[in-house]
């Protein structure tokens, strides 16, 4: 009796290690198989350590943007779609952590914690997405851009979808450049995508950010005028102006992005409303767009002085700006307010083509813009064009926008040209951001045409 008690016992503890070998084993499978699944050692996934089995990517009119072929990754026929949407699509080898091939690789190789890439081994297709990207507007940008670094984006500000988004340096995927040729300065930056995942010195589109703080703290903003001798003078120094435009009100200090006009405004507002109008403008915050955190920007007044404090407020000083949240920004203007959030993943169909995933519209709670300041910022915006650069610049577009010529601090190369803007035609609901780095030529003469360019091919 005592022997079978013994043996028993036993082999409840050999039950016992089993089942709870079982569940140890269950949960691995559950948090780690997706992992285990989709490491680079998988060769029915991989080859060479590069992606080769996956679910094809489409653009917005169903053009092929990547698919699979006789187990080899292949990218779109047009040379410049593939340097355009590189970014956003992603290389094979997962150098750029924010393409789709990265973020999406369970998706795209099907797998799932019942059937593991059954599907994929078998069938050799995994689940299918649908971006609202279109290939020939990025390709426009692309061409645009004309072998410049920097970056270009434009969304739909009503529902959030994501139209274009190139970002330069780039290199095609079908004919990669040497490692020695990618670690020169003409490569340099080139796994990243500087629309999501970088930020700039803002230069005069910060000058959005000072209106609006101004519009909402100085109550008579409107009646005050304001003297351009070609400089501010402050405590000994100054902050020179882009010109000399004598005496001007607050739409034509805008107007003409007066440095004098701005330096004098930050001044007057002081460093704690002018911070806080720049944090509640996104300028400090972030959000996903389709899994990639955006970039945060910077402004960080606590130890300015005054002649700093009038560099911040016209885009200068130790401030930066990601391009995604400034067109997001410029969304939210368009919008009376309402930031819309951007993305570009617009569905994921399973192997059999039932839906898996389709974006829906969302706000972006980051960008806080009541409507009568949004209003207004838009009717100054509006009076740019109009005033200043010309609706034939942007024909047919009803366009509002501010350009920005950023100082980077390198007396060898250019400065930064930014131009941020929307449209107000109801049948057209696009903002756009254009940053061109290193430009030997003003924002108004490189990144409005740029902008226009991309634009049009919209239309």
């Amino acid at each position: 009796m005592h022997n079978t008690v013994k043996r028993a016992f036993l082999l409840l503890i050999v039950v016992g290690a089993f089942i709870a070998g079982a569940v140890i084993l269950a949960l691995s499978f559950f948090f780690h198989g997706e992992e285990w699944a989709t490491h680079r050692a998988n060769a029915h996934i991989y080859t060479g350590g590069q992606i080769a089995s996956a679910g094809t990517i489409y653009d917005a009119d169903g053009e092929i943007l990547a698919q699979t072929k006789s187990s080899k990754r292949i990218y779109n026929d047009d040379y410049a779609v593939r340097m355009a949407t590189l970014h956003a699509i992603g290389d094979t080898e997962g150098f750029m952590s924010t393409g789709i091939h990265a973020l999406y690789e369970t998706e795209l190789t099907g797998y799932n914690i019942v059937s593991g890439t059954y599907y994929l081994e078998k069938y050799g297709i995994g689940n299918d997405i649908n971006l609202s990207l279109k290939a020939d507007v990025c390709k426009t940008a692309y061409n645009a851009l004309y072998g410049r670094k920097g970056t270009v984006g434009v969304y739909n500000y009503k529902t959030g979808e994501i139209v274009c988004m190139v970002s330069s340096p780039t290199y095609d995927p079908e004919n990669k450049p040497s490692d020695e040729k990618m670690d020169s300065d003409d490569y340099k930056g080139a796994y990243l995508n500087k629309f999501l995942s970088a930020s700039f010195t803002p230069g005069s589109i910060f000058k959005i950010v000072t209106s609006a703080c101004a519009i909402e703290n100085i109550t008579d903003i409107y009646a005050r005028t304001f003297t351009c001798d070609g400089e501010y003078e402050i405590g000994g120094t100054s902050v020179v102006c882009n010109g000399t435009h004598g005496t001007i009100n607050f739409e034509q200090a805008l107007n003409n992005s007066c440095n004098s006009a701005f330096a004098e405004i930050a001044i007057e507002l002081g460093k704690t409303k002018l911070e806080e109008t720049a944090k509640e403008l996104g300028f400090t915050s972030s959000f996903e767009v389709d899994r990639v955190p955006l970039s945060v920007g910077k402004i960080d007044l606590s130890k300015a002085v005054d002649i700093d404090l009038g560099w911040a407020g016209i885009g200068q000083y130790t401030t930066t700006a990601n391009p995604c949240m400034m067109m997001t920004l410029m969304g939210a203007i368009a919008n009376g307010g309402q930031a819309i959030k951007p993305y570009y993943v617009k569905s994921i169909n399973s192997q059999q083509g039932f839906p898996m995933y389709k974006a829906s519209e969302k706000t972006a709670g980051e960008i806080k813009l009541n409507s009568a300041t949004a209003d207004k910022l838009e009717e100054l915006l509006r009076s740019n064009v109009v005033n200043y650069y010309g609706d034939s610049a942007f024909p047919g577009l009803e366009m509002c926008g501010k350009t920005g010529t950023a100082e980077v601090g390198d007396e060898n190369t250019g400065d930064n040209a930014w131009f941020v803007g929307f449209s107000q035609r109801s049948d057209f609901p696009y903002a756009i951001v254009v940053l061109i780095e290193d430009s030997d030529s003003s924002a108004r003469s490189a990144a409005i045409p740029l902008a226009n360019q991309v634009l049009q091919s919209l239309v």
